[in-house]
């Protein structure tokens, strides 16, 4: 068979990413801030846009299905969601999460790092430039946890000093705040903020620097009989220790607060939940009847300003139009989940159900990537608490009775179990996942100590008490 190349021209239809739609996709992904300074963005670009100062003068919202009567005259259509996501052919379309940070109200305050705080103690302590040189040095070299990562003799190495010098200035250092920075490690860490206490030779501070792979896995036998002290003397050792920081330096740097905003409400009114959307501070735009009137009469002028002119009376009409989308959507998806979720609403954790994006796309008659949009990144207040949209979202655990259960109930209860357990006789993950079974449950041992690390519990070795 003769194969040849040739150039072929075909017709087909394809789905276009136009501006518009790009910019539609955007607005209905935007949490409620990031969406007032997109509008307000938008107010100053566009002289055909105005806000309304009266909640009350806003424009009556379009019923679904309708086309708002400004569109009738540059033949706009209502944006269609479902047709921009048939083939997922936005990609790339969502705003970055780096985009999306710089928009957060930030509080103008300066915050103290780890090394500015030790800066302030240390140079106290130091006398001359050459410790003040190698001081610098060392204090590069401390993590975010306040862990040195040097040993002396690789800091003498790398500062050409001799080691006397490194031994007095990090003993200076491991006496700063807070305490337990400079150790090498959690051991170290963790020796030093018992001497800084003043523990420093307490049952305590044995146990953590003699005996300490015994520690770590929880031998109370072996190291009450290797200090010949009673089991419960070690218990109350750990319990000391217990109260001690893995990670010094989180004390101070931590991440800085992050205030969430919530884009839903959920009321109780008698029975039933109402959804109302929290956007009171985003502007509420209509188009400038008069500027428009104006702009399109004006008979002079040449054919790029009446272009410019329509192409922003265009933009608005879009962008008012696709607001008002916008809100309907969010509010469709929020009813329908608290239609799904109705026994969390009344009860709890507990009673959440398993679902699934796909689960409401397919309810509310809408595409999976725009439930997805409108719930990334947004969060609802409730009568128990404010929470991610994401939340209300998870996978199925099946029961005897052939009902699902929310893997986010099974979590809970995992965790009900454990805090009402013997703790001389702590459950192990197979006799909870017997217990889960006895309940109806049907979980696997697995799943239940994959649970139960994800909820940072460690195991029943690790709970016993004596």
């Amino acid at each position: 068979m003769e194969r040849r190349h040739e150039l072929r021209l075909t017709q087909k239809q394809t789905l276009i990413m136009t501006q518009k739609l790009r910019q539609a996709l955007k607005l209905l992904t935007l949490p409620t801030l990031e969406l007032r300074e997109e509008l307000k963005t938008e107010l100053q670009t566009n002289p055909l846009l105005e806000e309304v100062d009266d909640f009350a003068e806003a424009p009556e919202p379009v019923a679904e299905g309708e086309t708002p009567e400004a569109n009738e005259s540059d033949g706009t259509e209502e944006v269609d969601w479902e047709a921009y996501l048939q083939d997922a052919s936005d990609a790339g379309t969502v705003p970055t999460p780096e985009r999306r940070e710089e928009r957060y109200e930030r509080v103008n305050v300066s915050a103290v790092t780890l090394t500015d705080l030790l800066k302030q103690q240390v140079l106290l302590k130091v006398t001359g430039p050459e410790d003040e040189a190698v001081m610098e040095f060392i204090l590069g070299s401390i993590d975010d946890r306040g862990y040195l990562t040097l040993t002396d003799e690789e800091i003498v190495r790398h500062t050409g000093t001799e080691p006397e010098r490194v031994e007095r200035l990090v003993a200076r250092l491991q006496e700063c705040e807070p305490a337990g920075v400079g150790g090498r490690n959690l051991r170290e860490c963790l020796v030093i903020q018992l001497r800084q206490r003043g523990e420093g030779d307490s049952l305590a501070a044995r146990i953590v620097d003699e005996h300490w792979e015994s520690l770590k896995n929880r031998r109370m036998t072996d190291i009450a009989r290797a200090l010949r002290v009673s089991v419960k003397e070690v218990q109350d050792a750990l319990d000391s220790v217990a109260t001690l920081s893995p990670s010094p330096g989180s004390q101070v740097a931590g991440e800085e607060a992050r205030y969430v905003y919530p884009d839903l409400v959920v009321e109780r009114v008698g029975d039933e939940y109402v959804v109302s959307l929290n956007d009171r501070n985003v502007p509420r735009l209509r188009i400038n009847r008069t500027y428009e009137r104006v702009l399109l009469s004006q008979s002079r002028g040449d054919d790029k300003t009446k272009s410019f002119v329509k192409n922003k009376l265009k933009s608005a009409r879009w962008i008012v139009q696709t607001i008002e989308q916008r809100r309907r959507t969010m509010v469709k998806v929020m009813q329908k989940i608290v239609e799904k979720q109705r026994g969390f609403f009344d009860h709890g954790v507990l009673h959440l159900k398993p679902l699934t994006l796909q689960d409401v796309a397919r309810e509310i008659e809408m595409h999976e990537s725009t439930v997805s949009r409108v719930t990334s990144g947004k969060y609802v207040q409730t009568p128990r608490g404010v929470f991610e949209l994401k939340f209300f979202f998870s996978s199925a655990l099946g029961t005897a009775e052939g009902e699902d259960i929310s893997s986010k109930a099974a979590r809970e209860r995992i965790a009900r179990l454990i805090e009402d357990e013997d703790k001389h006789r702590p459950l192990s993950d197979q006799k909870l996942a017997d217990s889960l079974k006895a309940e109806g449950v049907d979980i696997a041992r697995r799943t239940v100590a994959k649970y139960r690390e994800q909820m940072s519990i460690p195991s029943a070795r690790m709970r016993k008490r004596h």
